[in-house]
C-alpha cells in the first residue's frame, strides 16, 4: 500500500548566532566574522522517517523542544526540510499557531475562498461546505469582519472549521486548539473522529494524553529532534510517560546499585499499583496504591514514608505521609519495610503524573532520600458514563476530581 505521506531522513538545522549592525565596511566585516565564530548549527530534526497511510490517525508527542511544530510546518510545507524528503499524496489542510494561514486584512468569509484556493479547490467546490463551515465556527454575525479583528477564540473556530470541513486527504492539528473553551474543544475532538473515522488522515499534536488515546490508533514520540518510537498509541504514551531517564510504573533501586539515601535509611523500591493499569494508563475509575520499599539503618530516629504526587504542569497536587499514625512516631527496629498509600478511584484527574517517593523525620526534620520522578504515570478515562465525568467529553479542569455525593430536593 502506497502511504499518503512518506519521510526519508527529514532533518531540520538553524543556524544560531549574534545580530547586531554596521555603519562602515570594517565593521560589517567585523561583524560578519564575529557571527560566525558565534554561530553554531541546531538541529530542531535530525533523520526523521516515517510512513502514514491514507486514513490512519497519528499523535505526535513529546515534550516542549523536541521538534513537533517543526515537523509539523515541514509537512504542512510552511518550511522546507535542510535535508531528506517528503512525500505528500494529498492535500493538506494544517492549523497550527495562531495566525497561520489567513490574511488578517481580509474577512473571514474572503479568508475562507483564500483557503480552497491555497488547496486547489473551485469557488464552487468551497461554496459546498460554506455554510458548514460557518456554522462550526459560531462567527457568522462577523464573517464579513477583518480577521485581525478577531478574538483568538474566534479566529481558532473559524481556522479549525475551515481545515476541517474543506475536505483535506490530511488534517494536520496542533496544540492551537487550547485557545478554544471547553465545548469548542470537544467539538474539534469530535469532528476530528469524525475526519478520522471517514477515511481521512489525521496528524495530531497534544500535550493531553487522554486526548491523543482518545483520538490516534498510533503515535510517533520524538526526543530532541529524533524518533524513539512509532508504534501503538498506548505503547509510545508509556514510554513518553517514563521520560528521559525512563522512569516507570515500577523501579527496584537494589537491583540497580542505586538506593537513594543516608546512614539512618534508603530507598529499595517503588511502585504503582492498580488492577486499572494497561501499560502506564490508569483508568480513572479504579483505585491506585503506590508502594515503597525502604530499609532503616539505624533506630535513633522515627522514620516516615511519604509520597508527592505532581501533576503534568509541575503542580503539586499532593503530599501524604504516615505521621498521623501515632504508632509510627516511635523508631522502627533495624529491618525493611513496605509502607503503601491507597488514593481511591475518581479522585485524580485525567493528565499524566510523576510521583515523588522518600522517607523523612520530621523532628529534626531530615529527609533521609527523595526522588521526586521516581515513578509516573496516565490517568485515564474512558468516559463510559460511571466515571465523574459521565457523558459530558470536553477537557474539564482540575488536578483531582472526586466523586462526591449529590442531593437535590424540591423546595416547599
Amino acid at each position: 500500500m502506497t502511504a499518503i505521506i512518506s519521510a526519508r531522513g527529514i532533518g531540520k538545522t538553524y543556524r544560531l548566532g549574534q545580530s547586531g549592525g554596521a555603519n562602515s565596511l570594517r565593521e560589517a566585516l567585523s561583524v560578519l566574522l564575529k557571527r560566525k565564530s558565534a554561530s553554531k548549527d541546531f538541529n530542531a530534526l535530525d533523520d526523521v522517517s516515517f510512513d502514514i497511510q491514507r486514513g490512519e490517525a497519528v499523535g505526535i508527542i513529546g515534550r516542549n523542544g523536541a521538534g513537533k511544530s517543526t515537523l509539523l510546518k515541514i509537512l504542512s510545507r510552511i518550511t522546507a526540510p535542510t535535508r531528506g524528503e517528503i512525500t505528500l499524496r494529498g492535500r493538506v489542510a494544517a492549523l497550527l499557531e495562531v495566525g497561520t494561514g489567513f490574511h488578517s486584512e481580509l474577512s473571514g468569509r474572503e479568508n475562507i475562498f483564500l483557503n480552497g484556493a491555497i488547496m486547489g479547490m473551485t469557488r464552487a467546490e468551497v461554496r459546498a461546505s460554506f455554510d458548514e463551515i460557518v456554522a462550526f465556527s459560531e462567527v457568522e454575525k462577523f464573517l464579513d469582519t477583518p480577521v485581525k479583528r478577531y478574538s483568538s477564540g474566534m479566529y481558532v473556530r473559524l481556522a479549525f472549521a475551515v481545515a476541517a470541513y474543506l475536505r483535506p486527504e490530511i488534517l494536520v492539528v496542533d496544540e492551537v486548539l487550547a485557545v478554544g473553551d471547553a465545548a469548542f474543544q470537544k467539538k474539534c475532538l469530535g469532528k476530528m473522529q469524525d475526519v478520522a473515522t471517514g477515511g481521512r488522515t489525521v496528524l495530531f499534536v497534544s500535550h493531553n494524553m487522554a486526548a491523543i488515546t482518545r483520538l490516534c490508533s498510533r503515535a510517533i514520540l520524538l526526543r530532541e529532534g529524533k524518533v524513539v518510537a512509532d508504534d501503538r498509541v498506548d505503547n509510545v504514551v508509556t514510554q513518553y510517560l517514563r521520560g528521559a531517564d525512563d522512569s516507570p510504573i515500577s523501579i527496584d533501586y537494589e537491583a540497580t546499585g542505586r538506593m537513594p539515601g543516608n546512614e539512618h535509611a534508603r530507598l529499595l523500591a517503588a511502585r504503582v499499583v492498580s488492577d486499572g493499569l494497561d501499560g502506564a494508563m490508569v483508568d480513572i475509575r479504579k483505585p491506585i496504591t503506590i508502594e515503597i520499599d525502604y530499609e532503616v539503618l539505624t533506630e535513633k530516629l522515627p522514620h516516615h514514608p511519604n509520597v508527592h504526587f505532581f501533576h503534568e504542569d509541575g503542580t503539586c497536587v499532593f503530599i501524604t505521609n504516615d505521621s498521623v499514625d501515632t504508632d509510627t512516631r516511635r523508631p522502627r527496629p533495624l529491618g525493611r519495610y513496605r509502607a503503601s498509600v491507597a488514593v481511591p478511584g475518581n479522585f485524580l484527574a485525567e493528565g499524566m503524573y510523576s510521583i515523588g517517593v522518600a522517607v523523612s523525620t520530621f523532628e529534626p526534620v531530615i529527609a533521609h532520600f527523595f526522588d521526586r520522578g521516581a515513578l509516573a504515570f496516565q490517568v485515564h478515562d474512558p468516559a463510559e458514563g460511571d466515571s465523574v465525568r459521565g457523558t459530558f467529553a470536553g477537557p474539564l479542569p482540575g488536578s483531582v476530581r472526586p466523586l462526591l455525593p449529590w442531593s437535590t430536593v424540591a423546595l416547599p
